[in-house]
């Protein structure tokens, strides 16, 4: 792993199943003066990732998985669930803006970057209150 995500700055997460099989990675930022979290880092199998595998994934629901504990984080520190990220690829960003109901912010020539927040927030976190 990179210096930069080894940082002690990042929360880090890992997602097994119950078997112990390693299926997703997570880094989350907590920028409390910016009243947000921003998932730094975000890494699933391939078989789950539905731009990459469509339909026949091995998993569903692993980055929104990953999203919703973000928004968690933002939650318990008073950020009011809102999330920040970047798309790796166009395919992603088309994924988070029409599945998510993200929204975009200015990249300032870097990777694309998305917002979730209010109401769109509360819907992804929603689905995993039991």
């Amino acid at each position: 792993m990179s210096e930069y995500i080894q940082s002690n700055s990042f929360e880090k997460y890992a997602l097994k199943t119950a078997d112990g099989e390693l299926v997703a990675l997570a880094a989350y930022e907590i920028l409390e003066n910016d009243v947000m979290v921003h998932i730094t880092y975000i890494e699933s199998q391939p078989q789950s990732n539905p731009t990459i595998v469509g339909q026949a994934r091995k998993y569903h629901g692993i980055g929104r998985a990953l999203i919703a504990y973000g928004i968690k984080l933002s939650i318990d520190h008073a950020c009011g669930g809102t999330v920040t990220f970047e798309a790796k690829v166009p395919e992603l960003a088309e994924h988070y803006v029409q599945n998510y109901g993200a929204s975009p912010l200015p990249s300032f020539g870097g990777a694309p970057r998305y917002e979730l927040s209010g109401e769109a927030a509360m819907k992804v976190f929603v689905m995993y209150l039991k």
